[in-house]
């Protein structure tokens, strides 16, 4: 049977609920596609008598093994935020090429290095097999004779499958594998469907098959597979994390001592990245603001540009960080990850590229665990931020705890990992208006309103701050 707050899941997004998740029961999942069957009665053997106990084995269960194929033009965010909560999730995921060579650049730039290639995974048999979408991966996807075979023989062993954005119109369809399920698919595509198949609905789960809408749904869809695969509990302690969930009165966007960023040419933006990073907030901010026609420069402050994140995903650098040293930025952003955090406040290059931005009154920020490099550098004094709940102990600036991102004059802070979409379009408001931020919203099929509406805070009677 299906859950109430899973039937709600499926159904069309309704523009006047902004983003704001409905409250659901305690201990239920909004993401359960299917509830427990109840108990049944056992017909148990008579108990036999026997000299030695029955062994019992103390090994762990094998872990779900999950395959994300990527692509030459893969939708980044929908590729590494899948890897990614699977992968937090407890799940073995596998992201595989399809491409003669492991690195593929992706749809918005972002290059990402697969972790073998397709035909290495000919022969496994998975838990899961989850395809992202975008153009041209969709179609290189589809090509892929070797991950048809996978797929085909996927869905005939009744294992979970799925896909989302343009995969389910590009690639199920010609393999026969959208027969007689209820499926969606990014608004672009969703005519391609078979009009008695298609519905509305940020996720579709119909039997094995799962599809979802785009990538500002792709944290849906991922959760959705953890319920699937590990059940409610499990995906409400990922859901915990990721901050998917939106309180009733929590903020999108909140700011304080209000200041116009405004350029006579397209803003600049370095993101600084590390091993340990979270590469959930580096490609969500990558893919979205070069979607808005930012120039977002990526560079590495380890002696490569080659990175690991902090879930085991690698993402190829634009540079390394020496190539920033004589540059100015409108905008440098610092993604999260406690290791990677640590690793960015060693680099001496990087501390005075913030310096000097904070001293020429250049915009800077940070999502999540970063804060702290910012505060070490003294960038947070007589500023307003909002944090993630598990650093906010050990800032000592003023913090907004009831808004998912603050803007303080020349500094944009973020709660974390998925607010990283609300931060990022809160970048693109500030630089070209909300009318260019609803528009990339729209694109991605990430909910935002019609109307800009950040709340103002007058800093001299906010009583929702602490020190």
């Amino acid at each position: 049977m299906l859950s109430p707050l899973h039937s709600l899941l499926s159904q069309a997004p309704d523009p006047a609920m902004g983003i704001r998740a409905p409250p659901h029961p305690r201990n239920r999942s909004p993401y359960s596609p299917l509830r427990l069957p109840p108990p049944r009665s056992v017909a148990l053997a008579a108990p036999t008598l026997s000299a030695t106990p029955p062994a019992v084995s103390s090994l762990p269960p094998p872990k779900k093994k999950v395959l994300v194929p990527i692509a030459m033009g893969t939708e980044e965010m929908e590729a590494v935020i899948l890897a990614g909560v699977l992968r937090r999730a407890g799940a073995d995921v596998t992201l595989a090429s399809v491409e003669d060579g492991l690195e593929v650049e992706a749809s918005c730039g972002s290059r990402i290095v697969a972790d073998m290639h397709i035909a290495a995974c000919a022969d496994q048999v998975f838990d899961l097999v989850a395809l992202p979408g975008g153009m041209p991966g969709s179609v290189r996807l589809r090509d892929s004779e070797i991950l048809q075979r996978i797929m085909v023989a996927q869905a005939e062993g009744k294992r979970l499958y799925g896909a989302i954005c343009a995969a389910p119109a590009v690639v199920l369809m010609p393999w026969g594998l959208h027969k007689r399920k209820k499926i969606t698919c990014h608004p672009s595509f969703i005519g391609d469907l078979p009009t008695f198949r298609a519905v509305e609905s940020n996720v579709q789960v119909s039997g094995e098959l799962t599809t979802s809408r785009g990538p500002g749904t792709t944290f849906q869809f991922a959760l959705s597979f953890v319920e699937q695969m590990f059940g409610p509990d499990a995906a409400e302690d990922v859901d915990r994390t990721l901050m998917t969930q939106t309180d009733a009165d929590l903020e999108r966007s909140t700011e304080v001592n209000e200041l116009e960023w405004s350029f006579d040419h397209s803003p600049h933006v370095l993101i600084p990245i590390a091993n340990g990073s979270e590469e959930m907030e580096i490609t969500i901010l990558v893919d979205i603001l070069r979607r808005a026609k930012i120039n977002v420069v990526l560079q590495s402050v380890e002696k490569s540009p080659n990175i690991v994140g902090s879930q085991r995903i690698k993402i190829v650098a634009d540079k390394c960080i020496m190539s920033a040293s004589d540059s100015k930025y409108d905008l440098i952003v610092l993604p999260g990850g406690p290791a990677g955090a640590e690793r960015l406040h060693r680099s001496k290059i990087l501390k005075k590229l913030l310096k000097e931005q904070k001293q020429a009154g250049r915009m800077y920020g940070g999502i999540s665990s970063s804060l702290k490099i910012l505060q070490q550098q003294g960038l947070l004094e007589d500023k307003s931020v909002t944090a993630d709940p598990a650093i906010v102990n050990g800032l000592t600036c003023q913090v907004i705890d009831q808004s998912k991102v603050v803007i303080d004059g020349n500094l944009i802070t973020g709660k974390g990992l998925a607010t990283a979409i609300d931060f990022a379009l809160a970048i693109i408001r500030k630089f070209f208006g909300h009318g260019r931020a609803k528009s990339v919203a729209n694109g991605i099929v990430f909910e935002y309103p019609k109307s800009e509406t950040p709340r103002i805070v007058d800093t001299t009677k906010c009583a929702e701050r602490r020190h």
